[in-house]
């Protein structure tokens, strides 16, 4: 399904951004849904338009790949990061002791560079393991369009 439809009262409007990873087998999955004023980003990898790993064993590279993969779903959502009020992310960290805090503090730099002050509510979890092999990590991500500055109430 492309385009917008009203589902229940609420305007609905499936997001693929151009130039977008695909699945390799078809499949019904969307990088993102539009409904009302929130913004469902689906799990993003650091994947060319093929699905092929782009960043292997490079924690920065596929970060940065994955956030500016959801960048491109907000956009079309009419969101930005400001917008974002819930964020998951899932990494893949085989390391132990002090390489697990350089990998962890490796990805979190480049994760800062897009999320605002105050950021949103989080979750990582460390997994064994994503899709395929060589991916190590996924995010996705809830907006709320046009939720703007946060206002912190006393």
């Amino acid at each position: 399904m492309t385009g917008v439809e009203q589902v229940f009262g609420q305007t609905r409007q499936r997001l693929m951004p151009a130039g977008s990873w695909d699945w390799h087998v078809p499949t019904p999955f969307s990088q993102g849904w539009k409904v009302g004023s929130l913004v469902f980003v689906g799990g993003q990898l650091s994947a060319d338009e093929h699905g092929n790993v782009v960043g292997a064993d490079d924690i920065e590279v596929q970060t940065r790949n994955v956030f500016e993969a959801i960048t491109r779903v907000l956009e079309e959502g009419g969101a930005t990061w400001r917008d974002v009020v819930k964020l998951n992310t899932y990494y893949v960290c085989n390391e132990t002791g002090d390489a697990v805090q350089e990998f962890w503090e490796k990805m979190t730099r480049i994760r800062l560079e897009y999320l605002p002050m105050p950021g949103p509510v989080g979750t990582a979890v460390r997994v064994a393991g994503l899709m395929y092999d060589g991916f190590l990590i996924e995010a996705e991500a809830i907006a709320v369009v046009g939720s703007g500055e946060a206002v912190q109430l006393s």
